[in-house]
């Protein structure tokens, strides 16, 4: 896109380190793209700025999540053959308050402001990502997402957004023209690609993705799969996260406890039966 003149839109970090959509237009800021954010980014003016180049004929590559993509398209209201949507599996999308409580914890705790956040290093690996910040003071701060205090309640669904309890765009029929996402699972369907560094699933949604993908497939390691197989173990492409029992008062407490105390009193509740039941389901089945 950007070798034809394009320009492409993406999630990024401003200096306070709160998530906002902006475009780039050269190679060299690709990196500002790059990595996920897991926090509800700010679309600011990006629909109308997206709109203003498409009219003058700019080609615009635009990634979001589903719900992104679908207030994009209800914006401009027509469709425009030199824009290319690309989505993501999305979990949901925390609170950017409960996010910038956390970076204040941090960096109370490091005592030092941060310099750099990386979602998902790999150092241990994909399955076992870690959360890293950097500190000016040269410290650093890196946990297994398990481990993580923001991660253990993103995952266990208390800091989400209210609406991404009952998200409209959990299917297969995607607003997008292309998805991309982790291949969780492709240890059980492709055991011979999984070498722990992460594989990536890709679904094209019309024939403008189709389009597109064909014309990186020289530069790309791939093999089909049947989609139901994908999303067998990438659940989060059709269900919604289940509300927490405890978000309310979790929400309500943020200014009343420290971050760690937080979470401590509301996501330390057990692992259900049930779950532990299906991990079993799915071991049995696969052997």
């Amino acid at each position: 896109m950007i070798d034809r003149g394009g320009v492409v839109f993406g999630a990024v970090f401003n200096d306070n380190f709160e998530v906002e959509h902006k475009y780039i237009e050269t190679k060299e800021n690709i990196e500002l793209l790059r990595g996920p954010k897991y926090v509800q980014s700010k679309i600011g003016t990006s629909y109308r700025q997206v709109k203003d180049f498409l009219e003058s004929g700019r080609e615009v590559l635009f990634s979001g999540t589903p719900c992104q993509i679908a207030g994009l398209k209800n914006y401009l209201v027509k469709a425009y053959s030199n824009l290319l949507t690309v989505d993501l599996i999305c979990h949901g999308v925390p609170s950017p308050y409960v996010w910038q409580k956390y970076i204040k914890f941090r960096e109370n705790k490091a005592g030092s402001e941060i310099s750099k956040i990386t979602f998902r290093n790999k150092k241990m690996g994909w399955k076992q990502f870690s959360v890293s910040f950097l500190f000016k003071n040269n410290t650093e701060y890196n946990k297994i997402y398990s481990n993580d205090l923001y991660m253990t309640a993103f995952l266990k669904n208390i800091s989400l957004r209210p609406s991404c309890y009952n998200c409209r765009f959990k299917t297969l029929n995607r607003p997008s023209d292309i998805t991309l996402a982790d291949f969780w699972g492709v240890q059980n369907i492709f055991p011979e690609i999984d070498d722990d560094k992460g594989a990536s699933l890709i679904f094209i949604n019309s024939q403008l993705g189709e389009k597109i993908y064909s014309e990186i497939l020289d530069n790309i390691v791939y093999k089909e799969v049947d989609i139901l197989d994908a999303v067998k173990y990438n659940s989060a492409a059709i269900k919604s996260p289940l509300p927490h029992i405890n978000r309310e008062k979790f929400i309500n407490d943020i200014n009343i406890y420290t971050f760690d105390k937080l979470v401590n009193k509301y996501c330390k509740d057990r692992i259900s039966i049930k779950l532990i039941l299906e991990k079993i389901m799915q071991v049995t089945k696969k052997d």
